[in-house]
């Protein structure tokens, strides 16, 4: 009986993984709790982790110093507009078109708000 505990106790059990953006997603693939540029794979990466249960929402937020706000607005951004919406550059066009204003209404707006009344 000692020896199929010994058995049972060298094997390798594969890592638990879950589909991410580019293929299997391990803890050992997922960003350094150091990172400080968080480019869209890290972010998507972090998403998908958090959605297939290799970390709960709380961990990946104390993980990586997040705010609750901004984990969800990376998880909101890929359900509304896909991996592209993680672009910092694009955060703002998308979070006024979800307030039924697209980035260039609002500009154009503003200008029209500068000019001198006739």
């Amino acid at each position: 009986m000692g020896s199929i505990t010994m058995l049972t106790e060298s094997i390798q059990r594969p890592d638990r993984y879950v589909r991410g953006p580019n293929g299997p997603l391990t803890m050992a693939d997922l960003p350094r709790p150091s990172t400080d540029r968080w480019v869209i794979r890290r972010k998507a990466e972090v998403v998908a982790a958090v959605r297939g249960g290799l970390l709960s929402h709380e961990q990946a937020c104390s993980r990586y110093a997040l705010s609750a706000e901004e984990y969800l607005s990376w998880q909101d951004a890929i359900d509304r507009h896909g991996f592209r919406a993680l672009r910092i550059k694009h955060l703002n066009e998308y979070r006024q078109r979800r307030r039924g204003k697209s980035y260039r209404d609002q500009a154009l707006l503003e200008r029209v708000d500068l000019l001198p009344e006739e």
